[in-house]
């Protein structure tokens, strides 16, 4: 098979090339939500370039800096995804090719800062842009409810556990 007949479209394995995708990337995000509870954000290295991704990401995105920087609070898809956000985007995502593994990698990201994940709350961006986005509302303390969040959530899930061990060791 010559690589111009080759339709990735048609692909037989691509339905289970995506599943695995879709599966990295919800580990991805149960993953950092984990460190969301047990880190602060403001203290949160994502990267070794943490600095580096800041800088550029709030000089390139004039934008999140705006209106006590709602556009990172409250990300706006259709920005995202506008032609004019999608050209921005990958040519800031381009000078981390060579720098971030798995740069280009899909992520989950909150849509809403103030929220956990959840199916109205979640796109699907690349590893670079979760990185530039988080990395800057940790350093706001954008992040800082939904730390709050994610630890009550964290101790609920715990007496729920400790509940139902004393229940099965009752019985």
């Amino acid at each position: 098979m010559s690589t111009q007949s080759f339709d990735p479209n048609n692909a037989q394995n691509l339905i289970e090339i995506e599943k695995q995708f879709a599966v990295k990337a919800v580990e991805h995000a149960q993953t950092y939500w984990n460190l969301l509870e047990k880190v602060h954000p403001r203290s949160l290295k994502l990267t070794k370039l943490d600095d580096e991704i800041y800088e550029h990401t709030m000089s390139t995105f004039p934008e999140f800096n705006e209106e006590n920087h709602a556009h990172l609070v409250k990300l706006d898809e259709d920005w995202l995804k506008s032609n004019i956000g999608k050209k921005k985007w990958r040519e800031f995502c381009q000078v981390y090719e060579k720098k971030v593994k798995d740069y280009n990698f899909g992520s989950l990201i909150r849509t809403d800062a103030r929220k956990e994940y959840g199916e109205t709350n979640t796109i699907f961006v690349t590893r670079i842009q979760f990185y530039a986005i988080e990395i800057a509302r940790n350093r706001l303390g954008l992040n800082d409810g939904a730390h709050e969040i994610a630890k009550a959530d964290a101790e609920k899930e715990r007496l729920k556990k400790e509940k139902a061990a004393k229940k099965n060791g009752t019985s």
